[in-house]
Parts: C-alpha cells; structure tokens; sequence
C-alpha cells in the first residue's frame, strides 16, 4: 500500500516536471520571438527558467531515487557475495539517509529564513522560499524514500535482483 503511494507520488512528480519543461522551453521560445522579431524580452523569464531547472534537479533525484537508479559504480560489486552485496546496499541508504537529513535541515532552515525576509527574486519576483523549498522537498522526500528502502528490506532485493550476470551464485 505504502508502495503504491509512493510509485503514484513519483508519478505525480514526474508529471508535473514535464509539465514544467514545457512551460520553460514555451518561455524560452517566447523570449527568443520577442527578442529577435520585436526588440522586445521578457523580464524575469531567465529566473523563472533557473527555477524550473532547480525543481527538475532535486524533484527529478526523487524519481531517480524511487526508480533506484543512480549513477553506480558496481562491476566489481556483481561478482561478491550475496551477503556482502546485502551489506553495500544498506550502506549506502545509510549513507543517503545521513546525506539526505543534512542537505534537508541546510535547504530548510535557509528557505525559512527566505520566508521569514520576504525575500522575492530580482526580476520575475518570485518569492525565494519557492526555489529553495523545492530543494528541501526533494531532499525530504528522498530520505523518506531512503528510509522506507531500508525498513522494508534492501536485503530482499538485493537477494533476489542482485545475481551475477553469468547467473552463478557465488557465496
């Protein structure tokens, strides 16, 4: 159950990331228009823009996240042990949970103190708690998920996904 509202929760996610692409490619293309055949710019569409792409990195992690499909360095790791492999994957959400749980209390108490100020970006006026909120809402989202991995069984997943590609148990 807490799976699927998790794979739903990412697909919300993801939905509303390529909804956002395009709204950037659209001001994008509507700011090269307007430049080029009028003479004219958009304001602060180059912010909202920057925006868009922080919301894609640290949202988009959390699908990745979900997905479990992050960048690894594991040729070596395929050929250990099973109990070893089992060990690795639980250092490792170890690890992205300490990681996670700091770069969360960093983002958040900075987009408060973004709050707190008013402070509102130069051009496009856009409140900055929102660009710096999203990166605590994926880092937080990202430990939950790092959390769950981890409580219901790195060890299950890694036992059953985790086989050499010759097929061999090597124990």
């Amino acid at each position: 159950m807490v799976d699927k509202a998790l794979d739903r929760l990412t697909r919300i996610i993801e939905l509303a990331l390529a909804f956002a692409f395009i709204i950037a490619v659209l001001l994008n293309f509507t700011n090269v228009v307007g430049r080029y055949l009028f003479g004219l710019s958009l304001l602060g569409s180059d912010e909202v823009q920057v925006f868009i792409m922080v919301a894609m990195t640290f949202l988009g992690a959390v699908i990745v996240t979900r997905r479990n499909e992050h960048l690894r360095m594991d040729v070596l790791v395929r050929f250990m042990p099973a109990w070893l492999r089992v060990l690795l994957r639980i250092a490792e959400q170890l690890l992205l949970i300490v990681l996670a749980g700091f770069v969360l209390s960093q983002s958040y108490f900075y987009a408060a103190q973004m709050f707190r100020i008013g402070r509102a970006s130069d051009m496009a006026g856009v409140p900055m708690w929102i660009p710096h909120g999203l990166v605590a809402l994926g880092f937080a989202l990202i430990l939950l998920l790092a959390c769950w991995r981890l409580a219901t069984g790195v060890t299950r997943q890694e036992a059953r996904h985790a086989a050499p590609a010759d097929g061999k148990v090597y124990e």
